[in-house]
């Protein structure tokens, strides 16, 4: 299982969004002063924005980190599920083959 870092730590990501929250300067501004691309830091207001309304009974659409991480998780166990599942399958056809032929 091979795990791939976020390319921006998570402090970086809470301060980019502070600064925007303080309304000191722009989004693009900010996002320019930190080298990063506007529509990533939107993302990152709106994510923080539905793990603050996930604790406050808010509804949103958009799922809290913690959702996609086990929504993630979720979806890895299935999948194992599934190949697990075709391997006994076709473990009982060759078994029940192999009881019916004649020796």
């Amino acid at each position: 299982m091979s795990f791939v870092p976020a390319p921006h730590p998570p402090e970086f990501r809470r301060r980019a969004v502070e600064l925007v929250r303080l309304g000191e300067q722009p989004v693009a501004a900010i996002a320019k002063d930190l080298r990063i691309s506007e529509s990533c830091l939107r993302n990152w207001i709106a994510q923080d924005s539905a793990d603050s309304s996930a604790g406050n009974g808010g509804s949103s659409s958009r799922l809290t980190s913690d959702e996609k991480r086990e929504l993630a998780q979720l979806r890895k166990d299935k999948r194992r599920l599934e190949i697990e599942n075709e391997i006994l399958k076709r473990a009982a056809a060759y078994f029940a083959r192999e009881n019916v032929l004649p020796k």
